[in-house]
């Protein structure tokens, strides 16, 4: 049984004619015959009964009529729905995210690509660096945006670099003098946040190579709850300056500039697995990634369209 087959059963049962149902299919009156002809073959059933006025449907191609119609109507919509992931209006997109990534960068992206194409589900699972790793190691996302990681089984393309600032209420003395050397921030009291992150890594190398022990005064679990504790006074804190946009503007805290140290960064890459094929809906997504932040996915990285 084919579908060519079955295209002219219904087609026959339909117009109750096979020359009707030819000049529908665009094909001669024998062939849509010799189709019918082989279908009740394959079923081993008389179909229609013919006689000087047409054809109407035996009991048996009554039976059959409505799971013709429901298999091509299936097959219909399967050519719909990938004519649709050609175009982009269905799909999926699966990323894996670092925190603060997800947080206060990957929203803006999000916000364009969804804008671009209403039709793909996007979803966002997040993480720290390892564990966004073995989302991609595992294929349980498409792709993920984190800091920079090497593996012999991951395409690694850096996307921007994620600097530290160095923060405070705006009525901080430090906020008042605008800068400060790294001595006198390590005699403030230190707020902290994320111990188990790469973030506190480098903050901590930052006063360890001036030989200084930072005055910690707390230790939280997110950026967030570090800056309201800033924003009240409490300390200074070192903190990604992705995550400050909003409270510069609003003037909730200032930016000191460190005279005699570098602040630390992170470089943020989009990752992905190697000779992983990819959908349209995901190659779309690194399109907008390459043109956003100027940068090319290495040729040989990508192993098609799936």
């Amino acid at each position: 049984m084919d579908l060519g087959q079955v295209e002219a059963f219904v087609q026959v049962a339909q117009h109750r004619s096979f020359s009707k149902a030819a000049d529908s299919l665009f094909l001669t009156q024998p062939s849509v015959t010799a189709r019918i002809q082989s279908l009740e073959r394959d079923l081993g059933e008389a179909l229609f009964e013919r006689n000087g006025r047409g054809v109407r449907l035996t009991e048996m191609g009554t039976a059959f009529l409505p799971y013709a119609r429901r298999a091509l109507k299936a097959l219909q919509e399967g050519r719909d729905a990938i004519e649709g992931m050609r175009n982009l209006d269905i799909g999926a997109l699966k990323l894996g995210a670092a925190m603060t990534v997800s947080t206060y960068v990957l929203p803006r992206i999000l916000r364009m690509y969804c804008t671009t194409y209403p039709g793909v589900e996007v979803s966002v699972s997040t993480g720290r660096s390892e564990q966004v790793l073995q989302m991609v190691l595992g294929d349980d996302v498409h792709a993920a945006l984190e800091r920079t990681v090497h593996h012999p089984e991951v395409v690694t393309v850096p996307l921007y670099e994620d600097d530290l600032v160095l923060v405070a209420s705006p009525g901080h003395k430090l906020a008042r003098a605008r800068s400060a050397t790294i001595e006198e921030v390590g005699r403030e009291p230190l707020i902290l946040y994320d111990k188990d992150s790469s973030y506190n890594q480098l903050i901590q190398g930052v006063f360890r190579q001036h030989g200084i022990v930072p005055h910690t005064l707390m230790e939280l679990d997110t950026i967030e709850a570090t800056k309201k504790m800033v924003e009240e006074g409490l300390g200074v804190a070192m903190v990604p300056k992705v995550s400050t946009e909003r409270e510069f503007e609003q003037g909730t805290l200032a930016a000191v500039a460190i005279s005699n140290a570098s602040m630390p960064r992170r470089q943020i890459s989009l990752i992905f697995r190697k000779n992983r094929k990819h959908t349209r809906a995901v190659l779309a997504f690194f399109t907008q990634l390459s043109d956003a932040y100027n940068v090319a996915i290495p040729d040989g990285a990508l192993a098609g369209v799936a």
